[in-house]
């Protein structure tokens, strides 16, 4: 099955503390969100997918904010199942393609995604979604690139993921809301799993 199809909303994490990354993962599978993007944003971020893989088998724990060549080893060598990244340069397409997981690349314009489709490559990330065009330009990509898929991310919210998840050029949204900073630090774990819940069932 498609990384984009097993879940409507793709957690899009900043862990800054690891001892919270088995607590977090597991409030978000609760709530139906198995797949789970830990950026690489913050030193924790590779301890944090490592313990994620190890301790919660049944979370899909990938990498996003993959950069660099360098990235796509250390994240697959963490464990990472799937990774993400903002943009796309031929050095990391080609670090992606050779990492042996799947893999979102960034695209924000028709050019990229055909760029990418050339590749081989029908499964990206539109990145930054609602500064790039939003749902309006997605669903104008979808007559031209029929065989382009997307999973949405920047500017995301429970509100407007409805509106990206009835297209049909579209598989899942990514979402940074359902990891509240401040419940992260409280070790609000029900508030997590809560929204995850609704999150869950936003598929329109």
């Amino acid at each position: 099955m498609s990384l984009l199809d097993l879940a409507p909303v793709v957690p899009v994490v900043v862990v800054d503390d690891a001892s919270t990354a088995v607590p977090l993962a597991r409030a978000l599978v609760a709530g139906g969100l198995p797949v789970i993007e830990v950026t690489l944003r913050t030193p924790a971020a590779l301890d944090v997918i490592r313990r994620i893989a190890a301790e919660v088998p049944e979370a899909v724990v990938g990498a996003g904010t993959i950069r660099t060549p360098g990235d796509v080893e250390a994240a697959v060598e963490a464990g990472s199942r799937f990774l993400v990244s903002p943009g796309t340069t031929p050095a990391l397409l080609a670090a992606m393609l050779a990492g042996g997981v799947p893999f979102l690349p960034g695209a924000a314009t028709a050019s990229e995604a055909m760029t990418l489709a050339e590749r081989g490559v029908r499964e990206l990330k539109f990145f930054p979604a609602e500064a790039a065009g939003g749902a309006a330009f997605l669903k104008s990509l979808s007559g031209p690139l029929p065989d382009v898929r997307f999973c949405p991310t920047g500017g995301i919210t429970p509100a407007n993921a409805p509106t990206y998840l009835a297209l049909p050029n579209v598989g899942c949204v990514g979402g940074s809301w359902l990891t509240p900073a401040d419940a992260l630090a409280s070790g609000d774990y029900a508030r997590i799993e809560k929204l995850a819940t609704e999150a869950a069932a936003l598929r329109a």
